[in-house]
């Protein structure tokens, strides 16, 4: 299943915190059902690439709707097509290693 990771960062805003626009998003994750991970600068998240064009514009958007006058989205997929992947086993194929 393709990964996603997400960052929007709202510029010419009143205030430097956005967690409520954060929380937003997150609620609308959860709504689809999507598997996601949190991090403190961006969001992962795991679904059909379908799914995840639609939140990324989703996210976009509501990023957008707070009103700032500009964001900048970066958005990375990795979408493997070899074998089936999922957030859960890339971590542990790693922490296995560091053992």
């Amino acid at each position: 299943m393709p990964l996603m990771e997400i960052s929007i960062i709202p510029i010419g805003t009143d205030s430097t915190s956005f967690s409520s626009e954060v929380i937003n998003v997150v609620r609308k994750i959860e709504e689809r059902g999507l598997t996601y991970k949190l991090t403190p600068i961006a969001t992962v998240i795991e679904g059909e690439i379908d799914q995840l064009w639609e939140i990324a514009e989703l996210m976009h958007q509501e990023a957008l709707s707070a009103g700032p006058d500009r964001i900048v989205t970066n958005l990375s997929i990795d979408h493997r097509t070899d074998k089936q992947m999922n957030m859960k086993r890339q971590v542990d194929t790693i922490e296995k290693e560091l053992e």
